[in-house]
């Protein structure tokens, strides 16, 4: 009895993380941020968030917002913030501060098209 509750709660938890990556994706988050090199670079990347951040305080992001994001407490419901967390807390990829793209206007050393 004790490992299939064990092994329903696992489930469990896999399908909370996919209904949260579901409201990630419902909600227009990609717009902003990244995860695995996937979105916008207009609020934080996310990849690691998991690795960073405590369940609280990243629940107190979503449901509060901050000066540029928006608060999504009155969007979205307890369960669907309770599983976006539990995405955000399984995105815990490893961050290598070399492998940052090119600042913008940085030369490759190839030629610049359209000049005159």
């Amino acid at each position: 009895m004790a490992g299939s509750a064990m092994a329903s709660a696992m489930g469990s938890s896999g399908s909370h993380r996919e209904h949260g990556a579901q409201v990630y994706a419902a909600n227009g988050c990609q717009h902003c941020h990244t995860i695995a090199s996937v979105g916008g670079h207009k609020g934080p990347d996310l990849s690691s968030v998991g690795r960073t951040s405590k369940k609280n305080a990243i629940r107190k992001q979503i449901v509060y917002g901050s000066k540029i994001m928006p608060a999504f407490g009155e969007m979205l419901s307890s369960a669907d913030i309770d599983d976006l967390v539990a995405y955000l807390r399984s995105c815990k990829a490893k961050v290598n501060p070399q492998a940052k793209a090119p600042a913008a206007g940085a030369s490759d050393g190839s030629p610049q098209a359209g000049g005159t």
